[in-house]
């Protein structure tokens, strides 16, 4: 396991979950080569697909951009090591219709 920890940047998912992703990052750490994270990234998404239901979306990475639309409660963002994690449950297109 890697010794650093993760630093969350902004979130709104409660704080168990907030702790799988973390652990579920450091796994995939420990498992791919640091520069694999479309490998790392598919891991954490595998995980929380298993574990809280289908439709996580995962970007992995040292230098990205995004813009996207979440269910409540399932956003993190966090660095750990050299690295940034971006995790969330995409929105069903019927509740961005509905909003």
């Amino acid at each position: 396991m890697l010794e650093g920890k993760a630093r969350v940047e902004d979130t709104d998912m409660p704080a168990r979950m907030q702790a799988a992703a973390t652990s579920a990052a450091s796994r995939a750490l420990d498992l791919f080569d640091v520069a694999d994270c479309r490998a790392i990234a598919g891991h954490i998404k595998a995980e929380f697909d298993k574990r809280y239901g289908v439709g996580w979306q995962c970007v992995v990475g040292a230098n990205f951009g995004c813009f996207f639309t979440h269910t409540s409660g399932t956003f993190i963002y966090f660095s750990l090591e050299r690295l940034s994690f971006l995790l969330f449950k995409a929105a069903a297109a019927a509740a961005i219709a509905a909003s």
